[in-house]
């Protein structure tokens, strides 16, 4: 029997339970949501699928009260008054808000990058497009309402943009010309051709015209652009160190310093640049490390027969997955190998995605892989598919599939809270994905057999130098975002070295600057791989010989897409610091 103290402390916890998951809810449909519709799509709630991101002046102060006004809301719920795992989610929460305000009116992308808006007008109309959750009828009606609104985007755009960084408009009309092709040929033949086309007369007339006036309102936007915007293109990317810290702490929950992120990220460097040149002196010890890996840059695929050497990878990630007890995979289901979209294609080489946490009529997940473009050079092609050999495509179907993006994925209905399926934090999305790889190589996978032949212990140790490779890319991001933002490095400064130090092609480092720009804490692939083997290291530790890889992957899932702090006092039950 409760006594009347304990009971009015139950009775308040409930009560600030209730009201929290009140407020949550309101947030994500009245704020998260609301103002950026296209994500709404994403997610699986299709009454946002005739909605647009507005990005008028008056539109974004109403974002930035209505995010204020949500935060003082869920301040004023005392956190203690909640179970753990609900406390953590008024964190999550209260973070997401901080950031957003941030990125409104501190970094202020809506000034300053011209690729938001032609970038963001494709996604819209592409998520709608890649994904048959409705009747093609009914999916091309919500398109054109979609599409009525996106010359209004792009006037928006002139009137908001005042001085971007050079390179930001450089890379919106690197883009352009593919944004344009895609609203003329991709989408028309999405929704009028193939085994299901539209067969609504009303709406495809609608569409004639919705889609003629899109195309030429990004026809125009791109000479704008070229004309006008470029020449007065001379603001600054760099967010500095308060604004990045600030976002770090935000959006994955890492207060660390920022010098001590950087001996943390050239400490991880040093030691895989010394893995790499006591493998690839195994390899050849005549050569150079350089050598060997421009040896290694070499054996890739051909361009055509790219997504079938990632398919190929598949059953033998599977079944290693499950006769070495890795992780639980949920469903038996593949994802469906395809190109990247045009509007993806400047700033990455491969990527998943799949269908959004409420998604109920259309659960494909997609594997995006960036082919050559048919007017590249012969020289551009072979830097383009160095990134494709022998080893990364291995690292990158296990950072994709198995056990990456798509496996976390498939945990999703498992989550223990809406916020967790759809608030983020990227130190556990891409830090997953990018431990995946090292850790299905530390277990075994890919390895020579004990009987092996001299071919196939090079096999296995050309595999490694290409994991390798991806984790000096990763380490790369970690250096150049914090001195890319910081103004200790130039641009030019951050290519030399993804090239000298990340081991990269010339080619490929060109795009991971570019990225690293506007993804200022691109950091988080590292810096989440580090913080989930520390916690593993710690839950060996505290456990001993009780200690279950499988049960302790399956344990990391089954708490979301949280920060890996958030996770470590699930699973240590303490606040230890993460690394």
């Amino acid at each position: 029997m409760l006594t009347p103290n304990t009971q009015a402390q139950h009775l308040s916890a409930d009560g600030a339970v209730q009201t929290f998951n009140f407020i949550a809810d309101q947030y994500l449909s009245d704020v998260y949501f609301h103002f950026a519709p296209t994500a709404g799509t994403q997610a699986g709630l299709h009454q946002y699928d005739t909605q647009l991101e507005d990005y008028s002046a008056a539109n974004i102060q109403k974002q930035i009260a209505a995010l204020h006004t949500y935060e003082k809301k869920i301040v004023a719920i005392d956190p203690s008054a909640l179970d753990a795992s609900i406390a953590a989610d008024h964190t999550i929460i209260l973070n997401n808000i901080r950031s957003q305000l941030l990125t409104l009116e501190v970094i202020r992308p809506w000034e300053k990058n011209p690729d938001i808006y032609s970038s963001g007008a494709t996604n819209a109309a592409y998520v709608i497009m890649e994904r048959p959750y409705a009747s093609t009828n009914a999916r091309l009606k919500s398109l054109v309402e979609r599409e009525k609104l996106m010359p209004q985007l792009l006037l928006d755009a002139r009137k908001n943009l005042k001085n971007p960084p050079k390179i930001y408009t450089e890379i919106a009309l690197e883009q352009i010309d593919g944004l344009i092709s895609f609203f003329q040929t991709d989408v028309p033949a999405a929704f009028l051709s193939g085994t299901d086309p539209a067969t609504d007369a009303d709406t495809k007339v609608a569409f004639a015209k919705s889609n003629a006036a899109v195309v030429e309102a990004l026809t125009s936007y791109g000479a704008w652009m070229k004309s006008d915007l470029l020449p007065r293109s001379s603001g600054d990317y760099k967010f500095g160190a308060d604004t990045f810290a600030k976002k770090l702490r935000y959006d994955e929950m890492v207060d660390i310093s920022l010098d001590r992120l950087l001996e943390i990220a050239f400490a991880d460097l040093h030691k895989n640049q010394a893995e790499f040149a006591r493998i690839a002196k195994e390899v050849d010890p005549t050569k150079t490390p350089q050598e060997v890996l421009a040896e290694l840059a070499t054996i890739h695929p051909a361009p055509d027969k790219l997504l079938t050497a990632f398919q190929d990878t598949f059953a033998s990630l599977i079944t290693f997955i499950d006769t070495h007890h890795i992780i639980t995979i949920p469903s038996k289901v593949e994802p469906t190998l395809e190109e990247t979209p045009p509007f993806m294609r400047a700033t990455t080489q491969a990527s998943m995605d799949p269908p959004g946490p409420f998604e109920t009529h259309s659960t494909k997940a997609y594997f995006n892989v960036t082919l050559p473009e048919k007017t590249w050079t012969a020289p551009h092609v072979a830097e383009h598919m160095a990134a494709f050999n022998a080893g990364t495509i291995i690292s990158t179907s296990v950072h994709e599939a198995y056990p990456g993006h798509y496996t976390q994925f498939l945990w999703l209905p498992q989550f223990p809270s809406k916020i967790r399926q759809v608030l983020g934090a990227n130190t556990n999305i891409e830090g997953w994905a990018h431990y995946t790889e090292q850790m299905m190589l530390d277990q075994g996978y890919a390895a020579a057999p004990p009987d092996a032949t001299p071919a196939q212990i090079r096999e296995a140790k050309l595999i490694r130098l290409g994991q390798l490779q991806d984790a000096l890319l990763r380490d790369a991001r970690f250096v150049n975002s914090i001195k890319l933002h910081t103004g200790q490095f130039s641009f030019d400064q951050a290519v030399d070295f993804f090239v000298s130090d990340g081991y990269q092609s010339h080619s490929v480092a060109l795009v991971e600057t570019k990225r690293g720009t506007a993804d200022a804490t691109y950091l988080y692939y590292t810096l989440g791989k580090l913080e989930i083997m520390k916690l593993r290291a710690d839950m060996m530790k505290k456990q001993g010989p009780a200690f279950n890889l499988q049960q302790f992957h399956d344990n990391f899932m089954r708490q979301g897409f949280a920060p890996i702090k958030v996770i470590r006092k699930a699973m240590l039950h303490d606040d230890s610091p993460v690394l």
